[in-house]
């Protein structure tokens, strides 16, 4: 992003039209990064709550007041509870390494706090992706304009990760076939050539489908499964159980699409497969992707440029992540809480001991992301719970913090990007002075460390001498790429292979595709940025060695007695123009996505008397939302849609998507089950169209329409 400044202000953003990757393209997401920056809502003072929890209602006190104040509530709760009552809570609002996922590790690792389980993305996938390939960056995404077939499975490109959008529209145009798996036809899948619309959470039954189809009609590399992958006998044996029949009458694809599918990506390589995180969202999303990551070496996709798996690029990235998150701090014995179940951890539910008497919040909006969201506004409106948050806006977190702290924005603070969907290390420039009193937030922790009376020298490190221990300079990943290199260009291209796997050589105890892991039979179960960022091992119960289909908890085939009171599959994917609950609260963004929305089929709404534009009720047994009622075709019967991230206190209902979700984990990496929920659909009679709903949104001060 290039960043014009016109007499100290921030005066445009645009994206770099010499990076060969993003083009000089920005998403609808930051392409007005300024009116983030220079919103008259930023927080840009420490504040202190003077109204009830949940008012929002604070007066400005000093840095120094804030500090102390902090300081004095930590140090007597650790004194009388033990300092494993304090729980941190960070995830990626922030994307840089600097003052990311990892900031605040080291100082809460110090302290003694219980550690904060971050499985929201990537953690089933990611394990049982490194289950079975190892954690390689897999395929260059750049290199996809030289595939000659693309599925795209359960990924919305166009969404979610626009600048590979035009690498695939050239691989298009130089004949190659797009497929898109998704119960939702998006716009990528509208952009496409083939969409096969699947039942939510099936995924896996279709991946072992395959391999059925591809194994059984001598579709595979003979050389290069016997050259390059392990327990492929095991592998086609387990496949057997999963004919096309079946797997139809799983996924509610016709069976001759099942075939077809195989064939077509078996036989017209380069083929390469590009999964997205919301594969991983339903009890069986880990082995799901342990079925996908077997297919590019069943057909010899690696062989090719253009040719294999596109999932995380990041694992190129040479960063030693021990200097931020310091481990070495953390006392045996301390707990781990999942932030998946922060509703029931401030609740009781978890019969925790200690119970939890503090919670520090940054890079995160958890009141919006996290599932069970009415056990966390019980749990925050708790007077005996401390809680601060570190913030750019009055988030609806925030409207329940004690204490608010000001954060910088991107324009204001040093930093350097890794990426997770390309091959470019960014050194992120500071354009201004930040704002007010707000500060990076790893200035942020070196306050608090002070303040607390922590003396080692990683809390007195300045961010440059932080940037130059965190990278592995020596890598071989970096050669050639210096700081000095960053300062000039802003960014340089990671050196990686074009076809890391040709020849095998993959990450893992074998180096080879382990259709039969090794990991999973021994017991060492992969925890890859799970709980404080770093790829480790951890001595577990043996698991099954070969991928296997697990069904998902809540739908309408799988739990016939809870669809007789819930009979609709609720998906809540990324919105268009919203990055989880970020710019939520700005007024294009609004605009843009509109009142919240609950897309459903006509076939589905007919049943229940729903039309057009009527104010519905969306509820479970978990909570309720309300939403504006959208019928289209783009979804499947039985299945209905709510993009998640709109905020809470622009709601009617106060309340959004994730107080009808579900804070059950995946059987893999404790990931989230967002994907695996029923729910029912109501009209509200009191309020019957949308310009009624558009009318309460406009009067908290909206631009939304729909």
């Amino acid at each position: 992003m290039l960043v014009t400044v016109e007499g100290g202000r921030v005066s445009a953003v645009r994206g770099d039209p010499e990076h060969p990757f993003t083009r000089g393209g920005l998403c609808v997401k930051v392409n007005n990064y300024a009116d983030r920056v220079y919103s008259p809502e930023r927080v840009l003072y420490p504040l202190r709550r003077t109204g009830v929890k949940g008012s929002g209602e604070f007066k400005r006190i000093s840095w120094e007041l804030a500090l102390d104040e902090i300081a004095r509530r930590f140090k007597q709760i650790a004194a009388k509870h033990g300092a494993q009552a304090i729980l941190p809570y960070s995830y990626l609002g922030t994307e840089g390494l600097l003052n990311g996922l990892n900031v605040g590790d080291a100082f809460f690792n110090r302290l003694g706090a219980s550690i904060s389980e971050r499985t929201f993305c990537g953690s089933g996938a990611a394990t049982g992706y490194i289950m079975t390939v190892g954690p390689t960056p897999g395929t260059d995404p750049e290199s996809l304009v030289h595939s000659r077939y693309i599925i795209l499975w359960a990924s919305n490109v166009i969404s979610t990760n626009l600048h590979l959008w035009p690498v695939i529209a050239e691989a298009k145009r130089r004949g190659a076939k797009v497929v898109v798996i998704d119960p939702i036809r998006t716009r990528t899948a509208d952009a496409a050539d083939w969409h096969i619309s699947i039942r939510p959470a099936t995924d896996g039954a279709l991946a072992l489908g395959l391999i059925n189809v591809i194994a059984n009609e001598g579709l595979i590399d003979d050389e290069y499964v016997k050259r390059y992958t392990l327990g492929y006998a095991e592998l086609k044996a387990r496949a057997e159980l999963f004919p096309p029949q079946r797997v139809a009458s799983i996924t509610g694809i016709d069976a001759g699409d099942i075939v077809r599918l195989a064939r077509e990506y078996a036989s017209i390589q380069p083929s390469t497969i590009r999964i997205g995180i919301g594969i991983e969202r339903h009890a069986g999303g880990g082995d799901c992707v342990r079925a996908i990551s077997c297919l590019p070496a069943l057909v010899g996709a690696w062989r090719r440029p253009g040719g294999g798996l596109v999932f995380m690029p990041n694992f190129a990235f040479p960063i030693k992540h021990e200097v931020l998150m310091r481990p070495d701090f953390i006392r045996p014995g301390t707990r781990c809480i999942n932030q998946l179940h922060l509703g029931k951890a401030l609740t009781g539910s978890l019969e925790l001991n200690p119970p939890v008497k503090a919670l520090f919040v940054f890079n995160s909006n958890p009141l919006v992301v996290a599932p069970d969201q009415n056990r966390i506004v019980a749990g925050l409106s708790r007077e005996d719970l401390f809680t601060v948050v570190s913030e750019q806006f009055l988030t609806d977190t925030t409207d329940f913090a004690d204490i608010v702290l000001p954060a910088t924005t991107q324009v204001e603070q040093l930093d350097l990007m890794f990426s997770w969907g390309h091959f470019y290390l960014t050194l992120n420039t500071p354009a201004i002075a930040p704002l007010g009193e707000a500060v990076p937030n790893s200035e942020l922790f070196r306050r608090l460390a002070q303040s607390m009376g922590f003396t080692d020298p990683c809390f007195k490190r300045t961010d440059m001498e932080t940037l130059m221990e965190l990278v592995d300079w020596d890598s071989p990943a970096l050669a050639g790429i210096t700081l000095d290199v960053l300062k000039r260009k802003g960014y340089a291209r990671l050196k990686v292979a074009l076809t890391p796997h040709a020849e095998g050589n993959f990450p893992t105890p074998s180096g080879k595709t382990e259709f039969l892991s090794s990991l999973a039979a021994n017991g060492d179960f992969v925890l890859p940025l799970f709980r404080q960022g770093w790829t480790r091992t951890e001595r577990g119960p043996a698991l099954d060695p070969l991928p296997r289909y697990v069904a998902p908890r809540e739908t309408p085939q799988t739990n016939v007695a809870l669809a007789t009171h819930y009979s609709l599959n609720l998906l809540s994917p990324k919105s268009h123009a919203l990055l989880n609950s970020c710019y939520a609260n700005l007024p294009r963004q609004r605009r843009i996505v509109g009142n919240p929305r609950v897309t459903i089929h006509p076939e589905d709404a007919r049943r229940r008397s729903v039309t057009e534009g009527a104010a519905v009720r969306v509820f479970n047994e978990r909570g309720s939302f309300e939403a504006v009622a959208h019928l289209s075709d783009i979804v499947r019967p039985g299945v209905i849609v709510a993009p998640l991230g709109y905020w809470r206190k622009f709601s009617r209902s106060r309340s959004t998507v994730n107080a009808a979700n579900s804070s059950a984990l995946s059987e893999l990496g404790n990931a989230p089950t967002f994907s695996d929920n029923l729910v029912e659909v109501e009209t509200l009679m009191f309020r019957s169209d949308a310009q009624s709903n558009r009318r309460d949104i406009n009067a908290a001060g909206s631009n939304a329409s729909d």
